[in-house]
């Protein structure tokens, strides 16, 4: 491939010239539509063969052989849409959702927001989603084309569903709500993520506190194991936001239910840290903040659990990945798997393939450096 094709400098004069007049979330159903259309005329077999990741990047984690360490963050295909065309640019997991038990609007519009000058993205999208049913029937579609893929030795994406609480649904009745869940989607999971930690559903986050969560966890362990044959490894994804001591608390309970892992973080509600002025970030308005000003926290709580967590235990480590080092750096502090989400609005379609590039040869140099020091 020309190096200009890929080119991040060529995307963000795209960016500036198209996306940034657009609202960001017809911005984003434009780029999922066009993902979409070039799989249906069969381009997304060329993308494959430009993006796949190298044989090299190939990662066991939580039962499961992952093509690439590094994945697509929940928030993106809320509904399982574009499972096989977000893959082809070289994830090696694509994590679908917040889905919720019912369908819901979400939030009212606007409610996407850039702050470009921090790379960053504001949302109270409010898990808008087609509910649990739909969602259900998308994947298992996707899973026998998945199936063939493999089959036929071609790029093909671990599938991971997160699951949230439906806004309607009371608090005294979230772990039903998500039973429902549960038993809708283990069986289309590779893995399967409890959120209790999205600013953007009222009284969501309360679910975090242990005494609420850990009967929530246990009956969605529980639920899982019923309604599957094979065990679907279980997660639950925490909020940045949380006191070290709720992290601890939530490794224990993680390591007490012997679930399978903790995804850290999710976006945050502080606005410390911005070079976007208070006056433009107000003018936003409520919602979870991601990008890289993320970064130092999550890798906080990154290194915490993993002094915390039998090694047994995997984390899926997010929050302000922009490149390849930064990937490179949540492996070598512990981390099992890496997501990135809001640089893919600013870096373009090819940056998981910069990134991919950019593991194999750190990688490479590491092992010449290693290599040096033995001779």
């Amino acid at each position: 491939m020309p190096s200009s094709f890929s080119s991040p400098v060529l995307y963000r004069a795209v960016f500036s010239t198209v996306f940034k007049r657009m609202d960001p979330e017809a911005a984003h159903h434009a780029v999922v539509a066009g993902l979409q259309i070039a799989a249906a005329v069969g381009a997304d077999r060329l993308l494959e063969r430009l993006t796949r990741p190298q044989e090299s990047l190939r990662t066991e984690a939580l039962g499961r052989s992952w093509p690439s360490p590094f994945g697509l963050a929940a928030g993106f295909d809320k509904g399982g849409v574009a499972v096989l065309p977000l893959a082809a640019l070289g994830f090696g997991h694509i994590e679908v959702g917040t889905v919720t038990a019912h369908a819901q609007p979400g939030n009212a519009a606007p409610r996407l927001f850039r702050l470009v000058e921090d790379q960053a993205l504001i949302n109270r999208m409010g898990f808008n989603n087609d509910g649990a049913s739909a969602v259900r029937s998308r994947l298992e579609r996707t899973r026998r084309r998945i199936d063939r893929l493999r089959a036929s030795g071609r790029h093909a994406p671990v599938v991971g569903v997160n699951i949230g609480k439906t806004k309607v649904t009371p608090l005294d009745e979230a772990t039903e709500d998500y039973l429902i869940s549960t038993r809708a989607l283990a069986p289309v999971a590779d893995y399967l993520v409890v959120n209790v930690s999205s600013p953007n559903t009222p009284g969501l986050r309360q679910l975090q506190d242990i005494e609420a969560l850990r009967p929530l966890l246990e009956a969605v362990r529980r639920q899982a194991d019923e309604s599957t044959s094979e065990h679907v490894p279980l997660l639950v994804k925490i909020a940045p936001d949380l006191a070290d001591d709720d992290v601890d608390a939530v490794a224990d309970l993680v390591t007490e239910l012997g679930l399978d892992g903790i995804i850290a973080t999710n976006t945050t509600i502080s606005r410390k840290g911005l070079l976007t002025s208070a006056e433009e970030v107000e003018s936003k308005g409520a919602g979870g903040l991601s990008g890289p000003v993320l970064a130092g926290r999550s890798k906080e709580i990154l290194v915490r659990l993993r002094e915390r967590l039998p090694q047994s235990a995997a984390i899926i480590s997010v929050g302000g990945v922009v490149s390849a080092e930064d990937v490179a750096e949540r492996l070598d502090l512990g981390a099992d798997l890496v997501q990135g989400y809001s640089a893919f609005i600013y870096q373009g379609p090819f940056w998981v393939r910069r990134i991919n590039a950019g593991l194999v040869r750190i990688r490479k140099g590491t092992r010449l450096r290693r290599g040096t020091r033995r001779g």
